[in-house]
């Protein structure tokens, strides 16, 4: 009787460390949803516009009109896109290499309107990314922030708070005669606006957290077909209109200029309303 209890302990035992390592073994080496040794070239295509206009630099001739009626002109946009993530209609996702996931796209440079990456030939139905940089990248070790994150780069391009050590994901600037003559003194007479938005909800300042996330459906205008003898790229128009006149709308006589504030994370808001997408060309 007592060797058959052992038997059965013995048993019960081996079957427990049996589940418990081939748990181990499906979270150590999961099944890979996607083959990457078969990547193929995709992009996305930010087309900046403003309203029903294509956005164009110093256009003092034809200003644009905001919903407070507003008029202005821009001088600079810029912003980081960054984790690019796509899905397929089954809900498979596939996520972009970290260190191959950041762009900057400038208004001033039109190359920099596709951010090229290479993903697995698939079908894809959605599209994921964020606006900013995300903390994990913006604290880690200057070494390991190549390219349009180099920090030397970075304010060279107008884009890292030297002081706050930290990205701004958004800038945008120009100049609008309804803000006052005793607000931002600019040397040429121009009253200018300045918006640098950032902030990852870090040591400097914890409760201010801008970094947003886009999430779009491709099934209207077109899924992605990513396959390697072809370029699929989603072509994306980004309204800066709603910037302004989002569901967070206020103007620019109000706030002139918004940067490391707590107002920032309102108007922040705004930022993921400006991306519809237009088509894809497979």
């Amino acid at each position: 009787m007592k060797t058959h209890i052992k038997n059965l302990k013995s048993i019960f035992l081996l079957t427990i460390i049996t589940i418990i390592a081939t748990a181990c073994s499906k979270n150590s080496d999961p099944t890979p949803d996607f083959d990457e040794t078969n990547l193929a070239p995709f992009s996305i295509e930010f087309d900046n516009i403003m309203g029903d206009r294509t956005l164009s630099l110093n256009n003092t001739a034809t200003p644009y009109t905001n919903a407070a009626g507003e008029q202005f002109s821009v001088s600079q946009l810029q912003y980081f896109i960054s984790n690019i993530k796509l899905t397929t209609a089954t809900g498979k996702t596939y996520t972009v290499k970290q260190d191959e996931s950041y762009f900057l796209i400038k208004s001033s440079d039109k190359t920099t309107r596709f951010a090229k990456v290479n993903v697995p030939e698939s079908d894809y139905t959605k599209l994921t990314f964020t606006i900013g940089v995300d903390s994990l990248r913006s604290t880690m070790d200057i070494a390991q922030r190549k390219g349009v994150l180099d920090p030397a780069g970075g304010m060279t391009d107008g884009m890292y708070w030297g002081w706050n050590s930290g990205y701004i994901f958004f800038k945008f600037e120009g100049n609008s005669n309804v803000i006052s003559d005793d607000v931002n003194g600019d040397p040429t007479g121009k009253k200018a606006f300045r918006y640098h938005i950032g902030g990852f909800g870090g040591y400097s300042s914890p409760t201010i957290n801008n970094i947003k996330t886009v999430t779009i459906d491709l099934n209207k205008a077109g899924i992605a077909k990513v396959r390697k003898d072809r370029q699929s790229n989603v072509h994306l128009f980004v309204d800066v209109m709603k910037f302004f006149n989002g569901s967070n709308n206020f103007s620019i006589a109000a706030h002139p200029t918004v940067m490391f504030s707590q107002y920032s994370t309102t108007i922040a808001k705004n930022l993921t309303e400006m991306f519809k997408h237009d088509h894809t060309e497979n």
